[in-house]
């Protein structure tokens, strides 16, 4: 079952042939972690949906409330069946058929999808996790790359090279040659006790985890928080590095070329990312 418009139907092709979204583009999307029924983060998720939707000059509906889209996703979530899992959900909003590139109008659709996903609470993940540079193409820093869209040209053929190289993941680079983000997730590298990650001007993800341990790290007296420019470079002498997006809450990196890394700042960053969501619950 999936959501459209707030009607939950079994049709899966309730989308045309000339949806903006599949022919420009022209959407954006939160993909949300659901325990339980609940929406996790869900709160930093409608404002950066509703800043993203500003930032491409969607018109916002009077209905969008954060009420009523909680309420659409947790209907998704009970159509299917999933009100008592975890389950990865997409809530995905784009603007109405009509026109080429200069849209008719500014008005705007949704669709919400909703899947089981395996393992009921993060999971620490410390086995093998190799990385590379994907320097094949590069990200340009600014606004516009900072946004869920489904323009990922980029991170699709990153994918493929990783796939291709038996690799676990890239670091994607900016036009500036700064490590800018992984393919699917936020970077933070660890030096002694402090944790440094790009800023979103290099043109790295808005990432709803990477707000959340930013804030942990903030708010612990065991680290500083960096918010800097993170060139190739720093990879090889970092102590520990790590990745973060909110489906699977941060994956530490085991490797780097012929560099190993520890995983002690990412354990315990995991363990208060856990009890922050059992508070917050």
């Amino acid at each position: 079952m999936i959501n459209y418009n707030g009607t939950l139907t079994e049709n899966t092709t309730v989308l045309d042939i000339d949806n903006r979204g599949f022919n420009y583009g022209d959407m954006v999307f939160e993909t949300i972690r659901a325990s339980v029924g609940k929406p996790l983060f869900w709160e930093d998720h409608y404002f950066r949906l509703m800043a993203s939707m500003r930032i491409l000059r969607m018109d916002i509906p009077m209905s969008f409330t954060m009420e009523f889209l909680e309420e659409q996703l947790v209907a998704t979530l009970q159509a299917n069946n999933l009100e008592g899992a975890t389950a990865r959900v997409k809530l995905a909003v784009f603007r109405k058929t009509g026109g080429l590139y200069t849209p008719e109008n500014h008005d705007v659709d949704f669709v919400i999808q909703a899947r089981a996903l395996d393992e009921a609470f993060y999971l620490f993940r410390d086995g093998n996790y190799e990385v590379d540079l994907f320097k094949d193409y590069y990200l340009t820093p600014g606004l516009l790359s900072t946004l869920k869209t489904n323009n990922r040209a980029i991170n699709i053929v990153g994918s493929v090279y990783a796939q291709e190289n038996k690799l676990n993941n890239c670091l994607l680079l900016n036009t500036n040659k700064n490590v800018a983000e992984a393919l699917n997730g936020n970077v933070f590298l660890v030096n002694g006790d402090t944790i440094k990650t790009p800023p979103l001007t290099d043109g790295c993800l808005k990432g709803i985890m990477r707000k959340q341990v930013m804030d942990l790290i903030s708010s612990s007296k065991d680290y500083t928080l960096e918010e800097a420019s993170i060139s190739p470079f720093e990879l090889q002498k970092a102590d520990e590095l790590f990745i973060t997006n909110v489906i699977g809450g941060i994956q530490p990196v085991s490797q780097y070329r012929k560099k190993v890394f520890a995983h002690t700042v990412s354990k315990d960053l995991f363990q208060k990312l856990n009890v922050k969501i059992r508070l917050t619950s």
